[in-house]
Parts: C-alpha cells; structure tokens; sequence
C-alpha cells in the first residue's frame, strides 16, 4: 500500500557530506525541503578519516563557506586540531587541514539541519523515483510514503547496493554496518542509468590507551588561529596532537606472506578502488623498493578513546590485521578496537550528468557526491551544495548556476566529471586545475561571495563586510603603487638585512615588494599605513603584488578560454551528420553532449583535428541560417 505522505520543492535523498549542503542549500534559498536519510544518528557521519580539508579538499571547503554553505563553520566548532599544510611553498598549493571530533561534528550538523526553518529531516529507505515522462516528481519509500516534489538530489554516498569485505568475510551493507540501499540501486538501471562498481576502504582503529607514543612522533596543530569558514571569530585553542610511527620491513614481509588471503588479490574484490588513497597491501606490492610508509595516529575525538591508524587502509582478515598493527613502532602491545575493511558500492557514470549535475536521462533529477563517483568528504559536499543549489534555484524559477574550471576547485570537479568520466574514484588534486595560482585558499571569498550573494546564500552583512574588506584591499595596493622609495640609509640597511641589493634610485613601494626577499611587513617598516588593516587584507595585497605577471598571464588564458566556452553547441545537433569527425569523436560526442567548444576540446577521445571540423561545421550552420533570414 502506498499513501500521500507530503509534497515538498525539494526532496534530498541522504544525509552524508553531499546531502547536508545539498538540503542547507535548497532550504537557505526558500525552497521547502525535505531530507530522508537511512539513519538519522548518521547524520554527517565520518565513516573514514576523521578529518576535512588538505591539498585541493582545504580550498574546496573554503569555497563551500564563500558560497554560503555549512562544512567550513562546522570543522572551526568541532575540530581538535588545525594546521596550514605546504606553508614553505607558492601561495596556489597552501591548505588548511583540521582532525575532526567525529561525534561533535555530525552532532553540530545534524543541529543545523534541525534548526533550518524550510528544512524537514526525516529517517526513511527511498526505494523508487516517482517518474514521469520523463521527469521526476518525487520519491517512494520502503513504507510505501510517496512524497511529491519538483526537484530531487539523490546523494547516497556508499550505500547503492554497498557489500563490506573483510578477509574472506563479504556481507551486505552501508559503511560502517548500516542498512545498504538496494532497491534503489536497481531501480536507476530500470530508469536506464549505466552504473560502475568501485571500492574504498577504511584501516583499523585501536585503543589509544594501548599505543606507546614515546615511539612516536608528535605532530601538533598550529599556533597561530586558523578558520575555513570566512565568518569565524571564535578559535579553538586547546588542540590534541596527532602521532606519526612507520611500517618496516617486518610489516611487509607479514603482508606479502598474507597475499593470498587479501580480497584484494584473491578475486574477491571486484569494484575498482582509489588510486591515490591506496590499501597497504597495494602500497607493499606497487612500492616493493620502500623500506617504509607513514602512519598517522589519529584521535577520532575528545571523548573517545579510538585513534584511527592513517595509512594502513586494509581489507585483509582480522587475524592479519592485528599481527600487521604490532609490528609497527609504539604499536606493539595495541588493542584493535575495529578492524578495518573494504567497501564495493554503484555508483552512476558521471558523463549522465549536465553541468548543473542534474541528470540527462531524467528531468529534475540531480545526483551529488560518491554516486558521482567521487571519493573525500570535501568533493561530496562542494557537488551537493551545486546540486541542492541548482535543484532549489530550478524549483522556484530561477537561473541555475554553473561554476567554470576558472572559477573554483568545485568547477574543476564537476567539470572533470561530466566530460571526462572517471575510471576509478576522484579525488581532486591541484595537479587537475590549469589555473590553481587563480584558485587559491585565501581568495575564495574574492572569488565566489559576489555569486553566493546573487544566489541568496550570503546574507547582506556578510556581503557589507566582503565589500569593505575588497575596497581596503585595493585602496592599500594604490597606496603603494604610488609612493617612491628612496634610496635612504635605513632603507639600504633593511634590503641589506634580508639579503638584496642596495638600491640605485628610487622606487615604487609596490616594485620593491615583488623582490623574493621582501614581505609586506618590510614595506610596513618604511612606509607605514594609516590604521591597523587586517592580516586578511594585508595579504591580499601582499599576494596579488608579488604575483602580478603570473596572476595577469592566467588570467588571459581564462579569457581565451570564454572565447570558446562562450561558442555554444545546439543541444540537438547531429554529430554523424558531420563529415571528417573521427568515429571515436562521434561516440564520445553523442555521450557527453557538451554544450560549448570549450567543454567538447576536454573529452578524451576527442582530438584537436576533430574540433576544427566542429568549428567550420556550426560556422556554416550560423551563415546558413543568417543567410535565410
């Protein structure tokens, strides 16, 4: 029996990292919505590493927050530790990365959802869409509750048909031992959706209280206050340390000697698994010339006495895992708490998907995160604040938005995704986007708080304070690109003090700051400003003036990429009408669909010879059609 449970704008199907923005998003924009979820004390949970943010990830995050959305605000309340990674490096790769109090943190989102005024959180098994010519009108559940909607954002992470492998162990399931999504999963192949198989695992967590870190190093958080989140005045200083130890050749031996028994070689493992966060079995076979890998020790919380073990991912029988834990440094005597174990899962082809990650083969129907075959926290929630974006924006009447590869990492992601396709989970990397000295951790808001205004997620004080902080930023860089420096003694003595050459004439305080050895504060010493500015705004300034000729070279390869992007392709055309395109080209062409030349040059499989035959094909079709009128 089935029966009239509610009729909603949006409805999000999942509470993961992808489902919470997703929901927050489409509510914040005032479209009524409902979000069903398996288990609702699995709200946000964390089912892998304790953490958010790191290389790429970090930047993500920071562009969540400029948009309006919730992960960065809820890891500045709930971290326990918070560290800048790759400080010594160029101003494109720098990151902040904080280890998450797991509980508090699915804790504080859950609250947030709860005290969302558009927003309804309910626990329920969405079993079928409710489709219609076509288009989706809503859900049903595992009860027989049909829920009516305009829109719909499945965000179901690892759950599709989930099977966890341990040893010669393989049994049903979602992570962590909840209730798999089955029905659902068979019924998107029903609606006509290809599905993938992939797998990603989780390495044991053990009893802190049995780990002798006097054989450990100590990796503190920084003292300096960090934030993701833009509206963050509240710091957490009290941080808890995490622990670094080794693998050995002990390790390894008792590894190889365990093959056999590993899923992973035994043919038990099907689905394929991430490249770049490998198993520690595959790191002992592919790097068998290392005579060690690093282990991080990480407290999963305050309150808790589990430390998950960084870097030794595993889905090799219990027995195994234990002997492998004791062979490592301060690991000897350990208590295994949980073992760890692999996960399979479906997940939809991605090339299904248009820019706005609604799907092609269903109307009003969006998907964000894992199912899009993404792996991270961080990449599920910067597809389902997109996606819970869009599908909110679509349900009340308004322009859908699209974030280019220019733009942000989010855009990078998606982008990738939708015309490349993935083989194996993503992950996003810095090494993916062309224009990372544009993307960076500390402009995010420079970049994205106007778009996040527009939408209605940036709330006006936020927006006053963006713009005066904008306007100090440029008043201070006129300020120094028009006072000369003259060649005085204390001048001399302080480009001396950091190892540059003496000046000959005088100079624009802007000039002398693009030298390596000077620092805004060298420029402050000689000429200092009128008031305190903020640290924010200083090094803006400080950035945008060494970085000028690099910064301005990117950006006119952004402009020559609008050239292309802004040459759209009809939405109907006939790619086998087109003579001279290779016949891969048409093939992935007619799958993608890309909806500019831009898009189209990125397919793999579609050659620079191919585009040039697409160009001359739509100028034609442009003359043809001025011609008739």
């Amino acid at each position: 029996m089935t029966y009239e449970a509610g009729s909603y704008d949006v409805i999000v199907v999942g509470a993961g990292h992808a489902g919470v923005e997703a929901g927050l998003a489409s509510a914040r924009l005032g479209a009524k919505t409902l979000m069903i979820t398996i288990n609702l004390d699995m709200v946000a949970f964390m089912p892998c590493n304790p953490s958010v943010g790191g290389p790429a990830k970090g930047i993500v995050v920071r562009e969540i927050d400029a948009l309006g959305g919730e992960m960065g605000k809820n890891i500045d309340k709930t971290h326990i530790q918070m560290r800048m990674l790759n400080t010594g490096k160029g101003p494109a790769v720098r990151a902040l990365r904080a280890q998450a109090d797991k509980f508090t943190y699915q804790h504080e989102m859950k609250k947030a959802l709860e005290n969302e005024p558009n927003l309804t959180l309910i626990q329920g098994m969405v079993e079928r869409l409710m489709v219609e010519n076509g288009e989706c009108k809503g859900v049903m559940t595992q009860t027989g509750a049909v829920y009516s909607s305009k829109t719909v954002v499945i965000t179901t992470g690892t759950f599709l048909r989930g099977e966890i492998i341990l040893g010669e162990l393989k049994y049903s399931s979602g992570p962590n031992n909840q209730q798999p999504s089955i029905k659902l999963s068979e019924h998107l192949q029903e609606l006509g959706f290809e599905l993938v198989r992939f797998k990603t695992g989780t390495p044991p967590r053990v009893n802190s209280h049995s780990i002798d870190y006097s054989k450990t190093e100590i990796q503190p958080g920084d003292d300096v206050p960090r934030a993701f989140s833009y509206e963050t005045t509240k710091y957490i200083t009290d941080q808890l340390p995490c622990w670094l130890t080794y693998t050995n050749e002990e390790t390894h031996t008792l590894i190889d000697n365990n093959l056999h028994r590993s899923p992973m070689y035994s043919g038990m493992i099907k689905g394929t698994g991430p490249r770049y966060c490998p198993s520690i079995e595959d790191k002992v076979v592919r790097f068998n010339d290392k005579p060690r890998h690093q282990i991080f020790l990480e407290p999963e919380g305050r309150n808790t006495q589990e430390v998950y073990v960084q870097g030794l991912s595993t889905s090799l029988p219990e027995d195994v895992q234990q002997k492998i834990l004791r062979t490592i440094p301060g690991l000897e005597n350990v208590q295994m708490m949980r073992a760890g174990y692999a996960i399979e899962y479906d997940a939809i082809v991605p090339t299904q998907l248009w820019p706005t990650l609604e799907t092609k083969n269903v109307k009003n129907l969006y998907t964000a995160g894992q199912i899009n075959g993404t792996s991270g926290y961080e990449e599920a929630a910067g597809q389902g604040l997109m996606a819970g974006m869009n599908a909110g924006l679509k349900s009340i009447g308004k322009e859908e938005v699209i974030l280019s590869r220019s733009d942000a990492y989010i855009g990078v992601l998606i982008d990738d995704l939708i015309t490349k396709g993935t083989n194996e989970p993503y992950r996003l990397l810095t090494s993916r986007a062309e224009y990372r000295l544009l993307l960076r951790h500390d402009n995010a808001d420079l970049r994205l708080t106007e778009l996040g205004y527009k939408v209605g997620l940036i709330r006006e004080e936020r927006y006053e304070k963006f713009l005066v902080k904008k306007q100090a930023i440029e008043e201070e860089k006129n300020r120094l690109q028009g006072i000369i420096i003259k060649p005085a003694s204390e001048v001399q003595a302080l480009i001396k003090s950091q190892g540059g050459s003496e000046l000959k004439d005088g100079i624009r305080a802007s000039d002398l700051l693009k030298r390596p050895e000077m620092t805004y504060e060298h420029i402050q010493k000689l000429i200092p400003a009128e008031g305190t500015l903020d640290p924010d705004v200083t090094e803006q300034v400080e950035i945008q003036i060494k970085y000028e000729g690099y910064i301005e070279k990117s950006l006119q390869q952004v402009e020559r990429l609008k050239k292309m992007e802004n040459k759209k392709i009809p939405e109907n055309i006939d790619y086998d009408a087109i003579n001279g395109l290779a016949s891969e080209a048409k093939q992935k062409l007619k799958e993608v669909r890309p909806l500019s030349i831009a898009q189209a040059s990125r397919i793999s499989g579609v050659n620079p010879a191919d585009i040039s035959i697409l160009l001359v094909y739509l100028e034609q079709g442009r003359i043809a059609k001025i011609s008739a009128e």
